[in-house]
């Protein structure tokens, strides 16, 4: 392969060899799932400096063609997964059969509320009175500003969280600006940040969030924007504490004549976490937006979320808005509002909190007794009671791979936590022994993530797997 990719590279720079490269793959000549050569290999072959590879490999996974995975090498994305963008893609992986799919990071179907009541309430027609009218339900704000962690200047409504954070980007970012997002962090947001010719700034989280520490040494690179998932954190299950909250506020006021960046925080699993909401915007309003969505708690195919914050920056996205979608349904808006207020499905959600919870402790208690107790933190990613928070459980593993194979022989699939490391691939060249260069990564740690919701039973058996894999 490294000889076809030297003959199809016209000129050497970054560009011209991502577009060779582009040019093969799209012709077939280099196949979904082909692993590409090092940086150092081809670099050597076509006579230019690592960097110069690295950037083009860069380029290439920007828009969605190829993927890293650390250790193991760049490879191209399968064809079944390209129209994902890149870290989607990744963290979809392949589609095999399992008689225990613990990849998916999605809620048990058998724990949501009945839509029927919901739906009855529904107008039998739609709203057809104006297109210019109020684009949130009024009931709907009002009984959401009543649960907001703070009072926001203003809120609107969105087709999920991903859509809100999505379109909070749109407003914040111009091209090249810097963003600290949490290490690991939701594949989606990379993809995002990439898509918008961002700079990730990677800091570290323990079980209570963002470091403090490592924010203020982040800081120092004068970001844009400070992406952060409030409570149960995906893939983690960190939640964010009061206290560490305001350890993170007079790291950010301490910083202030540097950089004042717009926090965009995500509360995606709210409604079935066992801690209370928790802002920055209690102390930080004039530059917090928060978001909270509801596919955890009612359903994905729900589509709807809630965004608050700056008067300013919320009339931003609801103009840029009316030139797309408009607004979020009202019809939508009704189901959810029945959803967040009927008896029945309030009682259903709080049960479904106690099972998820329920779930998580005993996976973690039963992975204990075969000997795994996660470095993460001092246990697992942990609410108070030191049980994972949401539906998702974090795992460092001695060897990804291996892991997850390990698992697929028992019929157990996981994801890959390679797609979960906002560090980025080759990330600078230093001077090497006899004034060679020398690229130098970041170490991705090994890990894998386990959406411990979805085990209905048989902890041990499934704890007892899973630690046989993390030792492989």
């Amino acid at each position: 392969m490294i000889d076809l990719i030297a003959t199809a590279v016209e000129k050497k720079t970054p560009e011209a060899i991502a577009a060779a490269v582009s040019r093969l793959i799209r012709t077939g000549q280099i196949a979904s799932g082909d692993r590409l050569p090092t940086v150092r290999e081809l670099a050597s072959v076509l006579g230019v400096s690592p960097a110069t590879v690295s950037n083009a490999w860069q380029a290439l996974a920007g828009v969605g063609l190829i993927t890293s995975r650390g250790r193991a090498g760049s490879f191209v994305l399968q064809a079944s997964t390209t129209w994902m963008p890149a870290h989607f893609a990744e963290l979809a992986g392949s589609h095999v059969e399992a008689r225990l799919d613990l990849s998916s990071g999605t809620p048990d179907a058998e724990l949501l509320p009945d839509l029927g009541p919901a739906l009855a309430r529904v107008p039998t027609r739609a709203d057809t009175s104006s297109y210019l009218a109020g684009r949130v339900l009024p009931e709907l704000e009002r009984h959401l500003r009543a649960s907001w962690p703070y009072p926001p200047e203003a809120l609107t409504i969105t087709d999920g969280a991903l859509d809100a954070v999505s379109r909070a980007l749109d407003v914040v970012l111009r091209y090249g600006d810097r963003v600290i997002v949490e290490d690991p962090s939701f594949p989606p947001f990379l993809d995002l940040l990439d898509q918008n010719g961002a700079e990730r700034v990677p800091v570290a989280i323990d079980e209570h969030g963002l470091v403090p520490d490592a924010l203020a040494a982040a800081l120092r690179s004068n970001p844009a924007a400070i992406m952060l998932q409030t409570r149960a954190q995906n893939p983690t299950g960190a939640s964010m504490t009061s206290e560490r909250a305001h350890e993170l506020v007079r790291v950010l006021r301490a910083h202030s004549h540097l950089t004042d960046p717009v926090i965009i925080e995500d509360d995606h699993s709210g409604e079935i976490s066992t801690v209370g909401a928790v802002s920055l915007g209690s102390w930080l309003p004039h530059r917090t937006l928060h978001i909270r969505s509801y596919a955890k708690s009612h359903g994905p195919d729900l589509r709807i979320g809630a965004l608050a914050g700056p008067t300013e920056l919320i009339d931003q996205i609801v103009a840029r808005r009316m030139l797309g979608p408009g607004w979020t349904s009202r019809m939508l808006q009704v189901i959810l509002y029945e959803l967040l207020t009927a008896p029945a499905s309030v009682a259903r959600v709080s049960e479904a909190r106690e099972t998820y919870h329920s779930r998580q402790a005993q996976l973690v208690a039963a992975l204990a007794r075969h000997g795994y107790v996660s470095p993460f933190g001092s246990a697992a990613a942990r609410a108070a009671d030191g049980v994972p928070d949401g539906i998702n459980l974090w795992m460092p593993v001695a060897d990804e791979r291996a892991a997850i194979v390990s698992l697929a022989a028992s019929g157990i699939r996981v994801a890959a936590g390679t797609p979960f490391q906002a560090r980025l691939g080759p990330t600078r060249v230093d001077d090497g022994p006899e004034g060679m260069l020398k690229v130098v990564a970041p170490e991705h740690p090994q890990a894998i993530r386990v959406t411990a919701g979805l085990v209905r039973g048989d902890f041990d058996e499934v704890a007892a797997l899973l630690a046989t894999a993390a030792r492989a």
